[in-house]
C-alpha cells in the first residue's frame, strides 16, 4: 500500500514512535491522519503539527466503544479508514508476582486493543478489497525482555495476532505489518519517567544495540509498508538474534541468562 491519498489512524500518537509515525504518514500526502492518544491534548498538538489533513482524538484503545467512536469520527472527517497503526503500548510490572491489574493493563493495551480494532475494521476492508494493519510490537516479541514479564509476554502475543491476521486475510487484500524495534529514545527507555521500564530492563536493551530516534523507526515503517514487508526491523541486527534463537534455543537461553545476571549485578 502507498499511503498517499489514504486515510490513516495512529494510536498512541501523542508522543514517541506514535508521534513520529503520524508525522511520517502525513508527510506521505495521506488524505487524512487521525492521531489518537489517551492524552487528548497531546494528540491534538501532534495533529496541529501535521496540519489541516489531521485530527487529534482522545481515545482509550482498550475500550471498544472508544475505538468505534474513533473510527466513526475518522470516517466523518475524511472517509473510510484505509490504514490502522496499532501503536499504543505500555511497559509495566516485573515478574510473575506482578499484580493482576498490571498484567491485565499490559495485555489489554498491547494485545486486546489490536483485536478490537481488527474486529471493527477488517469486515469493511474485505468488502472494499483492501486495508492495512500495522502492529507496533517490539524485538521483545521475537526475542524476550529481561525484567518485564508482562511486556515480553504481551508483545509476543501482539506479533502472533499480526501473523494470524496476515495468514487469514493476506490473500484477500489486507496487508499486515509488524514493527519490532529494540531501543528507541522514548519515555519507555527512561526508568525515572512515568511509564518507563525498570533500570535492568533498560540496560539490557541499551547493551544490545543502538538507541534509535522515533523518526528512524517511522522511516523504516513507511519504507517497509511500501515494500510490502510483514516484519519491519528498524534494528537489522534483530534478524540475526532471531536466527540464533531459532537455530539453538538452549544456547540462546543460556546467553540471555548471562545477560540478565550482568545487568542485574551492575545495579542502577
Amino acid at each position: 500500500m502507498r499511503l498517499a491519498g489514504k486515510v490513516a489512524i495512529v494510536t498512541g500518537g501523542g508522543s514517541g514512535i506514535g508521534r513520529a509515525l503520524a508525522r511520517g504518514v502525513g508527510s506521505e500526502a495521506a488524505s487524512g491522519v487521525v492521531v489518537a492518544d489517551l492524552d487528548g491534548a497531546a494528540a491534538e498538538a501532534v495533529a496541529d503539527e501535521i496540519g489541516g489533513s489531521a485530527l487529534g482524538v482522545a481515545c482509550d484503545v482498550t475500550s471498544e466503544a472508544d475505538l468505534r467512536s474513533l473510527i466513526e469520527r475518522t470516517e466523518k472527517a475524511f472517509g473510510p479508514v484505509d490504514a490502522f497503526f496499532a501503536n499504543a503500548g505500555v511497559a509495566a510490572g516485573a515478574d510473575e508476582q506482578t499484580p493482576e491489574d498490571v498484567w491485565d493493563r499490559a495485555l489489554s493495551v498491547n494485545v486486546r486493543s489490536h483485536v478490537l480494532a481488527a474486529r471493527l475494521l477488517v469486515p469493511g476492508w474485505l468488502e472494499r478489497g483492501g486495508g492495512l494493519f500495522v502492529s507496533t510490537a517490539s524485538a521483545a516479541g521475537l526475542l524476550t525482555q529481561i525484567g518485564v514479564a508482562p511486556y515480553a509476554v504481551s508483545k509476543h502475543a501482539a506479533l502472533a495476532f499480526a501473523e494470524w491476521l496476515s495468514v487469514t486475510y493476506g490473500d484477500r487484500g489486507v496487508q499486515v505489518a509488524c514493527v519490532c524495534p529494540m531501543g528507541v529514545d522514548t519515555r519507555m527507555m527512561r526508568p525515572e519517567a512515568s511509564g518507563g521500564m525498570a533500570a535492568a530492563a533498560v540496560e539490557s536493551v541499551r547493551s544490545s544495540g543502538a538507541l534509535l530516534a522515533p523518526e528512524d523507526v517511522a522511516e523504516a515503517v513507511v519504507r517497509g509498508i511500501a515494500e510490502e514487508r510483514f516484519l519491519i526491523l528498524p534494528h537489522p541486527e534483530v534478524l540475526e538474534y532471531f536466527r540464533r534463537k531459532a537455530s539453538d534455543y538452549d544456547r540462546w537461553l543460556a546467553g540471555m541468562r548471562r545477560l540478565r545476571r550482568a545487568v542485574e549485578s551492575a545495579g542502577p
